[in-house]
């Protein structure tokens, strides 16, 4: 365990006396993240005194299997939510895109730190430097474990060809740079820059080339609902824009039922008060797809909300302090997109590619 205390005369939210545990994964990248989570607390409450509790989750643990083959919807996030059941710590800092589209019961996500670069990088073999998707020679094999980068690439690069690649951060590029197997892997340009291995991105894919993940790139604190306290306190953490962005992207998740076994993708901007959802289904080939956009206005004034429904959550996420009407318009965007999507055939794609994923 390590400890982060910072000092000063006034009490914060009551919790003066409490050593608040932050649960976090052991990865490296997993530290950085909750380090830095802690790191804007303490600058915010400087009397509070801070332990990060770190852990293995069952994701961490099986590293010879493709994600998507697994079929557990909270692979990296069971053990830290356990763990906050059991009041063995009081916050948990995750990946977003980590976290399901439903909560179990009690729990909630009490901030949305402001998002990272949420688009996939490639990381090329140093054989590949200075070289694009575009230019790599027939039949190159990229490593990914993800279907929903897998699906799009194959599409954008026919040329190109897809394989499994499964560890942290640090064993993913220890595979390409010792071996012959990989030209290029893709990964998430947020951890990356998180790590300090920014020099490494050879290229960023836009979202013509790749749409990302619900929720990539940004960090989401889960907290019990009930303790209103720890609630209280991380929500100064939360960034409007991107929880309006991730209420929009999880709704559409949810409303499609899609998650890490068939390919789901979006993007989204919030520009002048417009929010903007680019959302897409993919068959596991990239060969069939659908993809649309909506936009909806968010520019609604925060009121004095407190009452019987304060405690409202949108797709798992309550921010008091981000106006409620501003945030039902980002979640009912994400489920008329899905709508939108459904209705031109979304679930027959959906349900082809999770059959053929549980057939690989």
């Amino acid at each position: 365990m390590e400890n982060k205390t910072l000092r000063n005369t006034q009490d914060e939210n009551g919790l003066k006396n409490r050593v608040i545990r932050v649960g976090t994964r052991r990865s490296q990248l997993a530290r950085i993240q909750t380090d830095s989570v802690v790191e804007m607390l303490c600058k915010r409450y400087l009397n509070l005194h801070f332990e990060i509790v770190a852990m293995s989750t069952t994701g961490d643990k099986i590293l010879d299997t493709a994600l998507s083959k697994i079929g557990e919807k909270s692979l990296f996030t069971k053990e830290l939510e356990n763990a906050l059941e059991r009041n063995e710590v009081d916050l948990v800092v995750h990946s977003l895109k980590d976290l399901p589209t439903s909560l179990p019961p009690g729990f909630t996500i009490g901030a949305i730190c402001k998002r990272e670069n949420p688009h996939d990088a490639v990381v090329f073999h140093p054989k590949n430097y200075g070289k694009t998707l575009n230019s790599l020679p027939e039949k190159s094999v990229i490593g990914t474990s993800s279907l929903r980068r897998a699906a799009q690439l194959k599409r954008r690069f026919p040329h190109l060809e897809f394989r499994d690649i499964r560890g942290n951060l640090n064993t993913r590029l220890k595979k390409l740079d010792e071996k012959e197997d990989f030209s290029a892997i893709i990964l998430a340009a947020a951890g990356l820059r998180r790590m300090g291995w920014e020099n490494r991105i050879g290229q960023i894919l836009n979202p013509d080339d790749c749409l990302y993940a619900v929720g990539q790139g940004a960090l989401a604190v889960e907290v019990r609902a009930r303790d209103e306290e720890i609630l209280d306190m991380v929500s100064a953490l939360h960034d409007e824009e991107t929880v309006l962005c991730c209420i929009a992207e999880r709704a559409f998740m949810r409303h499609l039922e899609g998650g890490c076994s068939v390919p789901v993708a979006v993007s989204t901007m919030l520009k002048d008060s417009q929010l903007y959802l680019t959302g897409a289904v993919y068959s596991l080939d990239g060969s069939d797809s659908l993809k649309d956009t909506m936009q909806t206005g968010v520019n609604y004034p925060q009121q004095n909300e407190e009452g019987p429904n304060d405690d409202t959550q949108y797709v798992g996420i309550t921010a008091k302090n981000i106006p409620r009407h501003a945030q039902e318009a980002a979640e009912n965007l994400g489920v008329e997109l899905a709508s939108l999507l459904l209705s031109k055939g979304a679930k027959r794609i959906l349900s082809v590619a999770r059959q053929f994923n549980d057939a690989r």
